[in-house]
């Protein structure tokens, strides 16, 4: 009997590389999924958070892939080395601060050194020509393959016709006719194929899986770095750049507010490493502070955080200010109108 090879498959929980495994297993190869977590994923992160998306699935959509395939996640911490891709990307950034190219390198580049070290025989990714416009171009492919390490050990099950044949082709580990030729940006190929297989569910089509593509998510990154005058970064940043509304009126520190309760009790969380408000007189949310604030710059603080909560149109609204150390005290304070907070302010 021929020996049953092993793939490798990148899973990211959306439909092309759930359909790019099975279309491999279904040729009698035994998969196993590998997701790259470099603390930028959207996966399930906002939704379990926010009240608004309370009737949205709480799942971590590569898991649910895993469970739908039958096969087994191995989920691997990149944060640290995932630093180098986003601040010194040698392909450059897509429309935002997304390194799409080069993280694509990087996450292949380590699951070859996976298949080495697990002794499996190729990868599986689920990208399709032509619809990502950075990393998933004609011309781009070769470059993957390439600068990864990976190579003809690289296969693209949903494209894989449009392509020169990869080893596990040649060698016929896998049968090149049952392989795809999609192209393009419309998924309906793919949604088809779903039907196929009988698969029902699933993440939103050309949703996107990381906040690195979203522009106010880039946005408030950039903010991050030039405030504190370097591109370092730590997981709690990366983390709290994803929840509330952040309010830039100096240079020197900005407001994180909760937009909803969900979000203020996420901000809980932070209020020893943060000088925090509320107000006490009215209703109103959790706002951290972030950076270096002066007595005059906390008062200003106070007057942006009256005017997010119900005491918005009072003539004065007392305002709880805590330290990190947990002492505290009130200020009173005349809330700001919509009017008066220049656009400049809000990141």
């Amino acid at each position: 009997m021929s020996k049953q090879r092993k793939a490798v498959a990148l899973i990211s929980g959306g439909l092309d590389s759930m359909l790019a495994a099975k279309t491999v297993m279904e040729q009698g190869v035994h998969v196993e999924g590998i997701n790259f977590f470099t603390g930028f994923c959207v996966e399930g992160h906002t939704h379990a958070i926010r009240e608004k998306d309370k009737a949205k699935p709480k799942r971590n959509n590569s898991l649910w892939v895993a469970e739908q395939l039958s096969i087994k996640l191995h989920i691997v911490d990149v944060i640290e080395e995932y630093k180098n891709v986003l601040i010194n990307p040698k392909h450059g950034y897509g429309a935002h601060m997304n390194p799409c190219l080069d993280c694509k390198i990087f996450m292949v580049n380590k699951a070859k050194q996976w298949i080495v070290e697990n002794n499996f025989d190729f990868i599986i990714t689920g990208e399709v020509i032509g619809q990502r416009p950075m990393s998933q171009r004609k011309g781009t492919m070769p470059i993957v393959a390439k600068q990864s390490g990976a190579d003809d050990l690289l296969l693209r099950p949903l494209c894989a016709k449009n392509l020169p044949p990869t080893l596990p082709e040649l060698e016929g580990w896998v049968d090149r006719e049952k392989l795809h030729d999609i192209t393009g940006r419309s998924r309906k190929p793919q949604m088809a194929m779903a039907a196929q297989f009988g698969f029902d569910d699933y993440a939103q089509p050309a949703g996107g899986c990381c906040f690195l593509t979203d522009k106010y998510y880039s946005a408030k990154l950039v903010d991050l770095w030039k405030s504190q005058g370097n591109k370092e970064y730590e997981l709690d940043d990366v983390m709290l750049l994803k929840v509330g509304r952040h309010i830039r009126p100096q240079a020197n520190f900005k407001l994180i507010v909760a937009r909803e309760e969900g979000e203020g009790r996420f901000l809980q969380g932070y209020k020893k490493d943060f000088i925090s408000m509320n107000s006490l007189s009215h209703t109103g949310p959790l706002v951290l502070i972030d950076g270096s604030a002066s007595a005059e710059d906390l008062y200003l603080a106070a007057r942006i955080t009256a005017r997010y909560g119900q005491g918005r149109d009072a003539e004065h609204v007392d305002i709880n200010v805590m330290n990190k150390d947990g002492s505290e005290r009130t200020i009173q304070v005349k809330p700001f109108k919509k009017e008066d907070m220049p656009k400049e302010w809000f990141i």
